[in-house]
């Protein structure tokens, strides 16, 4: 019974997630508001375990949504939640799966741990002047599915099985999360950056010192605009038209002041 209602509870809550991240993306432009910027957070992020013998990064893709919240001057609340996440360890050896006691194939082929979060951040932010911001704070992770990969391509045929051991880890995660990043079109557009995790709990029940750190490469993408942003970014576009205005009027005396001399020229 408890079995059953934890993996309800899991089913329910992956659910309610996807579902927010799609009413998110409807209510996009009454999200965003002068104190609060809402939009999604995607990107590509490199993880590792340690207390492993393999210490090869696990690649994957993630996406989620973000919420930036004015607090003071330039500092924000940066928040979210990821909810395509993988972390985990690639190239495991022998000895890691004795450990995780993985089935073994017979073919020739390479294992990986996958361990699927759904990951908050809470971080203090501060944008600087010149667009750049810095970040740092706590970020925690819900354990919703634990796998093992096995992956083989020999001779054009390729085998791909999974094998479940979500038992084996502890169910939260939580950690330091440091990050900078860069906003382009002059604090208006999409911003870029990098974020590093460093985890404090045991990943698995059974290892103490098996920690989750990664490296995230990423993207956010506001969705819809605040008022004040709309004023900012016609404000933007109206200086722009001035400028290409003025550099056109600029020409065309300077064409009529030569066309008034070779005129001249001809009379003389």
């Amino acid at each position: 019974m408890k079995k059953l209602f934890l993996v309800s509870a899991f089913l329910l809550m992956s659910m309610s997630m996807q579902s927010q991240v799609l009413i998110a993306l409807l209510l996009g432009n009454s999200l965003n508001t002068g104190k609060i910027e809402f939009g999604l957070d995607g990107g590509v992020n490199y993880a590792t375990l340690s207390g492993m013998e393999s210490n090869d990064w696990y690649r994957k893709w993630n996406l989620g949504f973000y919420f930036d919240i004015k607090m003071k001057n330039q500092w924000y609340f940066h928040t979210g939640v990821l909810v395509k996440s993988e972390l985990g360890l690639d190239q495991l050896t022998e000895s890691d799966l004795e450990f995780l006691d993985a089935t073994i194939y017979p073919e020739q082929g390479e294992y990986s741990q996958s361990i699927s979060y759904f990951l908050v951040p809470a971080l203090a932010r501060y944008k600087f002047k010149n667009h750049i911001y810095a970040e740092l704070g706590p970020q925690f992770g819900l354990v919703y599915q634990g796998k093992i990969k096995f992956n083989s391509d020999i001779g054009g045929i390729s085998i791909n099985a999974t094998e479940d051991n979500r038992d084996m880890l502890n169910r939260f995660d939580m950690g330091l999360a440091v990050g900078t990043g860069f906003r382009l079109l002059k604090g208006l557009g999409w911003t870029i950056g990098a974020r590093y995790y460093m985890g404090f709990l045991d990943v698995y029940k059974e290892r103490s010192g098996t920690r989750n750190s990664a490296l995230f490469l990423k993207v956010n993408v506001p969705i819809g605009l605040s008022q004040e942003k709309k004023e900012e970014i016609k404000s933007l576009k109206d200086a722009r038209n001035k400028r290409k205005a003025a550099k056109k009027e600029s020409k065309k005396a300077a064409k009529d002041t030569e066309n008034e001399g070779e005129s001249d020229d001809a009379k003389q």
